[in-house]
């Protein structure tokens, strides 16, 4: 891994693909084995509620863990998604905000904007998705729209989408007053993206995002602490070459 390497350090940073069914076994054996801690992807991100580990406050609350970092002989669930949103959402300025979307990105993202907005539209195909992602927020107010809703006026988007979900509404986007946050990076361009930016607004990358979580997991993981801005930047670099090549 290249942040190993940039760290000075030996280690080993490898991709098992596993379905919620196999997860107990794994993480039983990955004990055993001594593995430092996990990345959790989907639909992973919410099995390690049901598998006996420590769970961080904030993930508890939006339900939704990406991280395993080993405490003994088990291990300790937190989201760095939501300290990622943290770092982005504190350099930008917005009143009028949306989060398109209800799966665990957005619920970190609405873990992050608690208390950073005093209401924000919430636009879904899902109605059931509703109460979980009321319990990610205490003191901001949530208003539920049709994913069809109009974007118009909105200065700060969140789209949390599988890729295509956003095509439509990208067709009907006439106003692009402020940022929006792509969490997608392949395909890149998404349509969304490139219609905000066509219409003058500021769009942070999938990638961006990407990495500012990962920030935390080195951190965690190696237990070493180290400039983020340099990291950022270095690993950034890295993962646009590699996207490109």
């Amino acid at each position: 891994m290249r942040a190993y390497e940039i760290l000075g350090i030996e280690g080993m940073y490898e991709k098992f693909d596993l379905g919620i069914e196999e997860f107990a076994a794994f993480s039983e054996e990955a004990k055993s084995n001594g593995w430092t801690g996990f990345s959790l992807t989907m639909p992973l991100k919410e099995v390690a509620f049901s598998s006996g580990f420590s769970i961080d406050p904030r993930a508890t609350k939006i339900h939704s863990a990406n991280t395993l970092i080993r405490t003994g002989n088990s291990y300790h669930a937190l989201s760095t998604d939501v300290l990622a949103f943290d770092r982005i959402l504190k350099n930008l300025d917005f009143q009028r905000v949306a989060v398109i979307g209800g799966g665990g990105t957005a619920r970190a993202a609405l873990g992050a904007l608690d208390g950073r907005a005093e209401e924000i539209d919430v636009l879904l195909r899902n109605t059931s998705r509703e109460a979980q992602l009321s319990a990610c927020v205490e003191f901001v107010s949530l208003n539920f729209l049709p994913m069809e809703s109009n974007l118009d006026g909105y200065d700060l988007l969140i789209s949390t989408t599988p890729a295509g979900a956003t095509d439509a509404i990208a067709q009907s986007l006439r106003v692009a007053n402020g940022t929006l946050i792509e969490a997608l990076y392949k395909p890149w361009p998404t349509n969304f993206s490139a219609r905000w930016l066509e219409l003058g607004g500021n769009v942070v990358h999938g990638l961006d995002l990407l990495v500012e979580q990962a920030l935390d997991q080195i951190h965690l993981m190696t237990n070493i602490s180290f400039d983020f801005s340099v990291m950022r930047s270095t690993l950034l670099s890295e993962v646009i070459s590699h996207q490109k090549g």
